[in-house]
């Protein structure tokens, strides 16, 4: 039987053009060795897996080979590696440096790679000093380490170093691919791309990773087989969560959220991966933005079309909902709880940004249209003239209002939902709107009956328990401020300041279609007059205090008899 050797040391880069992800460093190297300008002392540092000694080992055969030197085996003896793990105190620093003394037999270079270096002791740090300050011609030291923070200053000032990054989920899958085509191994595009995610960035991570699923799943490497083997939640289950929230579809939410718990993943893990779902729709949704979603092609083109579903405010508030629930998932005591109740929250928004209503989450909008024609058919409203009266003016004048009336736009339905104020769409729609209803009062033909000041009253009182209905209680409350009156065939409304002026100005348009048809009368306006009185400020003495609150609670005078109180 053949023994087996893992990936990550089978196919460990023997040149700098095998290493992954490094283009920069490597680059540098083989131009430092090309025209002689190679520092004695280099740091290698970087987090784990990325390449730091292999370049380091690389580096130490390409010195030689250019001094001249053709087989490995002749110039191997003059590289020399140390594990500062192992071998961090004062003596074997000190053995090195009598080491370093002796210049090579073959060859023109000794190399010592010194590999976690930031596990020296001080004392080994400060006996290394002088060596690596001034070391001899033929020597020169390559120190690798992943926690450069722990290196004291003395030492990192005398050496030149080479900041590794993290490898790209790009370039790990695309190495990944080569070496799936040596083993000939049928691998999925997803699911070596699960496995560049799952390594962050650590390219001998990602090789370890291949080799235990390929032992799982053999010859033929599928999306499935991984998800399941390194128990990550397929990003299916999270375009199905999100079709979902967008059809506000909230108990089958609820549902598939359990269903995920019941595979044995965790709430706080669902929630993660939620909100980097919603990044990258929103990432998918500009061309410039595409490059950074690192996703597989087959995976890239799902998210482009739910992103195309999926509105810019309903991502944002939606990546803001989800990270909330992430950043109190430990400290919750039901943290279940918590997610099911996000689950609703995202699924209450539409498709704009706006929620349903103004009621929380679950229960739905009802269009204030709706309502009135509903309480139409039940019971009729008590006023003067009657909307079968109303009906039969417009026939009668329909032949003016024909001639007169421009034609509404297609596009325009006056009936629809309401949109939020903030939209472009939802602003042209209103100026669009408010042309027409004034184009609406214009119109000769129209009935304009008499009414009383209890009629309107009637009316004004029914719209304003409307808005208690709906929730508005703000401006119903503005409403029940004073009684509305009639002065010269007009309503006439006061106001004791500006600020409820402003919110009453907000809902004026429906409130005096709503009275209009109820009076008849589509010549009537609603002016709005703002009468602020300033209050007298008075000094009172201790004695005129006292009378004030006898004058408001009798049983003062019983209080001060039984303690026999003064004033």
């Amino acid at each position: 039987m053949k023994q087996f050797i893992v990936s990550a040391r089978k196919y460990r880069p023997q040149v700098f053009e095998d290493v992954v992800g490094q283009q920069a460093i490597t680059n540098t190297l083989e131009n430092a060795i090309k025209n002689n300008h190679l520092a004695q002392a280099l740091l290698f540092t970087g987090p784990r897996g990325v390449g730091k000694t292999t370049c380091a080992r690389i580096l130490a055969k390409k010195i030689n080979e250019n001094a001249g030197e053709t087989s490995e085996d002749d110039f191997a003896f003059n590289i020399f590696e140390l594990d500062a793990a192992s071998n961090n105190s004062v003596d074997d620093i000190r053995s090195l440096t009598d080491q370093v003394r002796i210049p090579p037999q073959i060859g023109k270079y000794k190399v010592y790679i010194i590999d976690e270096v930031h596990m020296l002791s001080q004392a080994a740090f400060n006996a290394f000093l002088k060596t690596l300050e001034e070391p001899p011609a033929h020597a020169i030291f390559i120190l690798a380490t992943t926690e450069k923070h722990k290196i004291i200053p003395t030492i990192l000032s005398r050496c030149q170093i080479f900041d590794f990054k993290r490898i790209g989920v790009i370039d790990a899958k695309n190495y990944l691919v080569k070496i799936a085509e040596q083993e000939g191994i049928n691998a999925d595009d997803d699911a070596l791309h699960i496995i560049a995610q799952k390594a962050d960035g650590a390219m001998r991570d990602a090789l370890s990773i291949f080799d235990r699923v390929v032992s799982f799943s053999g010859k033929n490497l599928t999306r499935t087989a991984v998800t399941e083997n390194l128990n990550v939640l397929d990003y299916d289950e999270y375009f199905i969560t999100t079709d979902l929230l967008l059809q506000n579809k909230i108990p089958e939410v609820l549902v598939h959220f359990n269903t995920i718990l019941s595979k044995g993943f965790e709430g706080h893990h669902f929630i993660n991966g939620l909100a980097s779902h919603f990044r990258d729709l929103l990432v998918a949704k500009d061309k410039i933005t595409l490059d950074l979603l690192e996703v597989g092609d087959n995976a890239k083109k799902k998210y482009l079309e739910q992103s195309e579903k999926s509105e810019m405010r309903f991502l944002l508030q939606a990546i803001e909902l989800a990270n909330e629930c992430d950043l109190k998932y430990k400290s919750s005591k039901n943290q279940r709880l918590l997610v099911e109740l996000t689950l609703m929250q995202l699924a209450s928004i539409t498709f704009d940004g706006e929620k349903k209503n103004n009621k929380p989450y679950i229960i739905a909008a009802i269009h204030f249209q709706t309502k009135v024609k509903r309480r139409a058919k039940t019971k009729p409203i008590a006023v003067p003239k009657t909307i079968i009266q109303h009906k039969n003016v417009y026939k009668n004048t329909e032949s003016v209002v024909k001639k007169e009336l421009p034609k509404p736009k297609p596009n325009i339905d006056l009936k629809s939902r309401r949109r939020s104020a903030l939209t472009l769409k939802s602003v042209n729609r209103k100026k669009e709107i408010e042309k027409i209803e004034v184009e609406y009062d214009q119109v000769d033909g129209l009935p304009s009956d008499d009414f009383t000041e209890n009629d309107l009253i009637i009316l004004w009182k029914k719209y304003s328990d409307i808005l208690l209905k709906k929730g508005k209680k703000s401006l119903m409350s503005v409403l029940n401020t004073n009684t509305p009156k009639i002065v010269e065939k007009n309503i006439h409304f006061d106001l004791p300041n500006h600020l409820m002026k402003d919110q009453l100005l907000q809902g004026k348009h429906p409130l005096l279609k709503f009275i209009r048809e109820g009076l008849n009368n589509f010549k009537v306006d609603l002016i709005i007059n703002v009468k602020e009185v300033e209050a007298k400020k008075y000094a009172y003495t201790p004695q005129e205090k006292y009378l004030k609150f006898q004058e408001k609670n009798k049983a003062i005078d019983l209080l001060k008899k039984t303690f026999d109180l003064d004033l």
